[in-house]
């Protein structure tokens, strides 16, 4: 069974290839579900490491509708990431409804070529998976990492075999959320070829901080954090 490791770090990467995981899925900020990871981050890894490294390509936390500008991103991380060796592309959009947008991640499946692209768990969010995976079967996506719709993958497990069973192996169904050693079992037999989790541990490397820089405000899905223009201005009149 193929095992891909969500890898948050060089640390992490590294930590995946010394086990012998098959791959990894190289982002940044698990807080949030992950974000696109930095260029050093990338370049460390491809440079000093083996195992093959599918990028996140996620321009912000948030939702999955993005302005001109934020596509106009994606599409210059995915050629980022094929000029310097990536083995595949994990994205995708979708509109303000959250049904998948067709048009704009299938341009992504296009400049991602020859690449094998997968999308994200955006697809957790879609009102209608099946037709969303008839979709992404048509405009070339290799692959689905997705929790059945449900919080983790264990709870999302009868969805997960309804989709595998639609997809009839023209797209590869991936499990993730909250796979650990004490569930993994269970998708291996159900049938799943591959599963993708992130085995993470908390390490503790300095004692409690005076000022926590966490800000629980930036969690919420529901709104994205912008700078205000309106502030910006009136903060310079201010000190002007």
């Amino acid at each position: 069974m193929v095992v891909e490791i969500c890898a948050n770090s060089y640390a992490s990467a590294y930590n995946a290839e010394i086990a012998r995981a098959h791959r990894i899925e190289l982002c940044s900020e698990l807080a949030v579900g992950g974000i696109t990871p930095s260029y050093g981050l990338i370049k460390q890894v491809i440079d000093n490491l083996s195992i093959p490294v599918f990028v996140l390509v996620r321009p912000r936390s948030g939702d999955f509708t993005y302005s001109e500008a934020e596509f106009d991103i994606m599409k210059k991380d995915i050629i980022l990431c094929k000029e310097i060796g990536c083995k595949g592309i994990v994205s995708g959009v979708l509109k303000s409804d959250n049904t998948l947008d067709i048009s704009r991640t299938k341009a992504l499946v296009e400049l991602a070529k020859t690449l094998p692209f997968v999308f994200h768990r955006a697809f957790d969010w879609v009102p209608d998976s099946f037709k969303a995976l008839n979709d992404l079967i048509e405009i070339g996506v290799y692959r689905v990492l997705t929790s059945g719709q449900k919080v983790t993958a264990e709870e999302g497990l009868d969805n997960l075999i309804k989709l595998k069973n639609h997809a009839q192996g023209k797209i590869t169904i991936l499990p993730g959320g909250s796979i650990s050693l004490e569930n993994a079992l269970k998708f291996k037999q159900a049938g799943f070829k591959e599963i993708h989790c992130s085995m993470s541990e908390f390490k503790s490397t300095i004692s409690a901080p005076k000022i926590i820089m966490n800000s629980h405000k930036y969690f919420d899905e529901t709104k994205l954090i912008i700078s205000n223009t309106n502030k910006i201005k009136t903060l310079l009149k201010l000190l002007n």
